[in-house]
């Protein structure tokens, strides 16, 4: 381990000065990184197609290419599925990430070109470290294993040549071979598709190892946990890894986890990073464990446009670069990347909290929303009203997700949230309205909605009984992974499907 430790030090090195340039010309960064796209892929079906040959500024390419969703570019990525060369990126793209961000029974399938893999997933791996690393120069992270939970993959139906998976599978799939040497389970156990099969071999395996660091979404790492106190009879994960030092998380939220992760892992040392990554890219990495947001990090093989999320779904929005972005404003992130995904609109919303360096905050998606009667309610209101309503009830959240009661003849709208606790309030009807006067203080639009109850009613909360949200996964195949429960919903469909859950589970 001293050999790797020095090593990784040399490499750390070197690689902070390379973030300290992007930190300081962010703008220059990024307009050098879409050219380097453009000129490897001119030659592509959509390169010719789009004359990138032509293109000699930012404002050309934004002229001519337009902003596309899944839909609009799917004909181009199966054609990749199906073998052929050079459509959205030069060569031939083997693998694909079956996209596991939503309940949804549509699945996205995301080109990973093998330098996303290096220059963009791996590198955010690394640069974790690195950051981590610079922070605590007395870390032993690397006189242990990382945990990291995996998905499986599978031959895609397409082509033999082209297969498809979650994302973690992937990189695990092609990780380097030295890197057995500092993670575990083994790549065998990893890529078990079975949720519960992976959960038991999983414990056998890592509770025999000296884990420093775990990583994941933080929902289904409380599961893992739990099973395997439960398995060892310990009282805390700290006696099964007593150097257990990290959790690097992402995907959802953690402000809901915090307090169960600590009560799990009682140790002032311990230390959370939070990562923004996803399918199509790795965006930013917490950077300052005293602020909450992350570093946005502009030299992984993607070019960023922000368009204001009240533009989202216009014709023509704004687009604009690092340059050009406005603190505390929440904007829809379009991108383009080394991958072949040209001006792609992720779904995801932002909030620049902070410019040179560039940091970011995750806001919502720009689908996963409650809009129905011009409230206009997204994600990151509803996660601070939920910590304000926990914070004075005393109350903590296990999963929960909330959706409109439309207006009818007899009733007013309304919220109606389902909550599963894992520490119920001892006055839910108290609860519910410190997450009302929350989120009036929050949101301007819902207040006005809100006022004498004219337009919108007060919350309609339901508890619901621990294990719901689990059952309710694992009937659409959604266990483990990278899935994450629906937040916000514009429509019913979520809801509506976990109450008939709830029903059923009571009668049986």
């Amino acid at each position: 381990m001293p050999l790797l430790n020095s090593i990784f030090s040399w490499f750390n090195t070197k690689r902070l000065h390379q973030i300290e340039l992007f930190r300081q010309f962010p703008f220059e960064v990024q307009q050098e990184m879409l050219f380097k796209l453009i000129s490897k892929a001119k030659d592509t079906e959509y390169g010719v197609k789009y004359d990138y040959e032509s293109i000699k500024t930012i404002s050309d390419f934004q002229q001519r290419l337009p902003i596309v969703d899944y839909e609009e570019i799917k004909p181009y990525i199966d054609k990749h599925r199906e073998g052929h060369q050079s459509i959205l990126w030069p060569g031939a793209i083997k693998w694909f990430a079956k996209s596991s961000g939503t309940t949804s029974n549509k699945s996205k399938f995301i080109p990973v070109s093998p330098e996303a893999m290096e220059e963009c997933h791996f590198r955010g791996g690394r640069d974790i470290l690195a950051i981590y690393t610079n922070l605590h120069p007395d870390s032993e992270i690397f006189k242990g294993k990382a945990l990291t939970l995996g998905g499986s993959h599978q031959i895609d139906n397409f082509s033999v040549d082209s297969y498809y998976g979650d994302l973690s599978a992937i990189l695990i799939e092609n990780i380097p071979w030295w890197a057995d040497f500092i993670r575990t389970p083994s790549q065998k156990v990893a890529l078990i598709p079975e949720w519960e099969e992976k959960l038991e071999k999983l414990t056998q395996e890592t509770i025999k190892e000296n884990v420093t660091n775990i990583a994941g979404v933080p929902s289904w790492n409380l599961v893992m946990i739990k099973h395997i106190l439960n398995f060892t009879g310990k009282n805390n994960l700290l006696e099964v890894w007593p150097n257990l030092e990290l959790f690097t998380h992402g995907g959802v939220n953690f402000t809901p986890y915090r307090e169960q992760f600590r009560k799990l892992i009682p140790s002032p040392s311990m230390n959370y990073m939070e990562a923004y990554n996803a399918s199509e890219g790795f965006f930013a990495i917490q950077d300052d464990p005293l602020t909450d947001d992350m570093l946005l990090m502009l030299d992984y093989g993607i070019f960023y446009e922000f368009i204001p999320a009240e533009e989202a779904f216009n014709t023509n929005p704004t687009a604009l670069t690092v340059k050009d972005v406005e603190l505390n404003r929440n904007y829809a992130m379009v991108i383009t990347t080394n991958s072949g995904l040209w001006r792609y609109m992720i779904g995801d919303t932002v909030m620049f909290t902070s410019k040179y360096p560039h940091k970011i905050k995750i806001t919502g998606r720009t689908r996963h929303f409650i809009n129905a009667f011009g409230e206009e309610v997204i994600i990151d209101n509803a996660e601070n009203a939920l910590k304000r309503a926990c914070e004075k009830t005393d109350a903590l959240v296990k999963e929960y997700t909330a959706a409109p009661i439309y207006m009818d003849d007899n009733a007013k709208g309304a919220h109606e949230w389902l909550i599963e606790f894992e520490r119920p309030p001892a006055d839910l009807e108290f609860f519910t309205q410190v997450l009302d006067n929350a989120l009036c203080s929050l949101n301007s639009d819902y207040e006005a909605k809100r006022y004498k109850g004219i337009t919108l009613g007060s919350p309609i909360i339901r508890s619901l009984n621990n294990g719901t949200f689990f059952l309710w996964m694992k009937e659409k195949g959604k266990l483990g992974g990278q899935n994450k429960v629906p937040r916000l919903s514009n429509n019913r469909e979520y809801v509506d499907q976990l109450i008939e859950l709830s029903k059923r589970c009571c009668n049986d």
